[in-house]
């Protein structure tokens, strides 16, 4: 006679749980020493002391911050074989999941580099094929960001056929990229802010540039919409190209900037391999003039550059003396706002469990911009673990128990 064996098998609530860390979440005003547990993919509970035993997996987070997924609003991942093709299909942009996951982003923004004729192509070979969550700027020329003549071809920069395909991908596209234009001549920005009046979605500039620069206080007062978003804040490019925000000669932010600002214009780093210079961005945080995202600009000659990943910016501007908590706003719930994704960056009870972990390393650290020009610092975050959607995608020293779940 067989005997009936019973095995009974205790329910756990949790399938991740996130003990002992700093709880930082912008949108809900935390700070503080919490546990976190995730369930089914979503944040079901953060509260202090919950049980170990309630969970499949757990992460010793003492001495570490918990914060939202990086949302990364301006990279370049359109990424491809193509000849000539810079970064729309080319060589220059990157694989958003080698590039995401490590440095605890779990949103990335690809800036421009798909345009309304090649959107179809980005959205079959990135987005599909990414667990990164990939989402797109469209650029407003029809070939994208292809560079040279393409960039400068205005008859290529149609609203109306840019706003139906946003309209038709409004899961993948948050709004209309401007980019490289080289010329006295609005008609790209306008035509970008027209298609996002046709489908409700923000603009963002790259200024370009020309000889004499256009004004930038047109553009925030003139041209741009309040919510439309104005990239590489902090740049000076030679050649007197593109006007500053920060006058040089008296290192002060220009009054109309500050105006912009009140008036809605949102100030995004967009660091990039040349579009960041300390000249700008130390006196402009001095005033409090913080940014409001703060991004890469990823791409293949950026990351080898003085720009390395969101990590070292944002290590970066707390070096500069922007307090943490506003150094991961401006990194997930601010960009999170900007694109108008608002089930994203935050640690909300019900919401995405998209969450990174990070530790503050203390040593010896040098931040340089393009120019050369260093600052020292004797702090530096370093990413110890991202979830994606409830899951661990990345752990740099192990801290989960078990590794691998069974």
């Amino acid at each position: 006679m067989l005997g009936l064996i019973t095995t009974t098998v205790s329910a756990q609530t949790y399938t991740v749980l996130i003990k002992g860390g700093t709880v930082i979440d912008p949108k809900n005003n935390l700070n503080e020493v919490m546990d976190v547990g995730i369930f089914e993919g979503k944040i079901k509970k953060i509260a202090k002391n919950i049980a170990p035993s309630e969970s499949r997996q757990v992460v010793d987070a003492k001495g570490m911050y918990v914060t939202p997924g990086l949302i990364d609003i301006h990279g370049h991942v359109f990424a491809g074989t193509q000849q000539d093709h810079y970064l729309s299909d080319g060589f220059v942009a990157l694989p958003p999941d080698g590039f995401t996951f490590r440095v605890g982003v779990t949103t990335i923004v690809d800036c421009g580099g798909a345009g309304w004729t090649n959107f179809s192509t980005f959205k079959k070979n990135i987005i599909f094929n990414s667990k990164t969550r990939v989402l797109s700027f469209l650029n407003i020329v029809g070939e994208g960001m292809r560079g040279g003549a393409y960039e400068q071809d205005t008859s290529d920069m149609d609203p109306k056929m840019a706003a139906a395909i946003a309209v038709k991908n409004k899961n993948d596209i948050v709004g209309f990229k401007v980019a490289h234009f080289q010329g006295r001549d609005w008609k790209p920005v306008d035509n970008a802010v027209a298609a996002g009046k046709l489908a409700n979605m923000p603009v963002i500039v790259d200024f370009g540039g020309s000889t004499p620069p256009l004004s930038l206080e047109e553009l925030f007062m003139k041209h741009l919409r309040p919510g439309d978003i104005f990239t590489h804040t902090y740049t000076l490019l030679p050649g007197d190209i593109r006007e500053t925000v920060v006058d040089e000669s008296t290192g002060k932010v220009k009054p109309f900037v500050l105006a912009a600002r009140k008036r809605g214009i949102v100030f995004d780093v967009g660091y990039g391999g040349a579009s960041f210079n300390y000249s700008q961005a130390i006196p402009a945080l001095k005033v409090g003039f913080y940014p409001s995202t703060i991004s890469t600009d990823l791409h293949t000659g950026s990351m080898n550059g003085s720009m390395k990943d969101m990590l070292s910016i944002m290590s970066k501007f707390y070096v500069m003396g922007m307090d943490l908590p506003s150094v991961i706003k401006a990194s997930t719930w601010g960009p999170a706002q900007v694109i108008k994704r608002e089930n994203l960056g935050h640690l909300s009870e019900n919401g995405i469990a998209d969450v990174a972990i990070f530790s503050m390393r203390n040593g010896n650290f040098g931040f340089y911009d393009k120019t050369g020009y260093k600052m020292e610092g004797k702090q530096k975050l370093e990413c110890e673990m991202t979830i994606m959607g409830g899951k661990i995608v990345y752990d740099l020293n192990g801290i989960a128990k078990p590794i691998y779940p069974r």
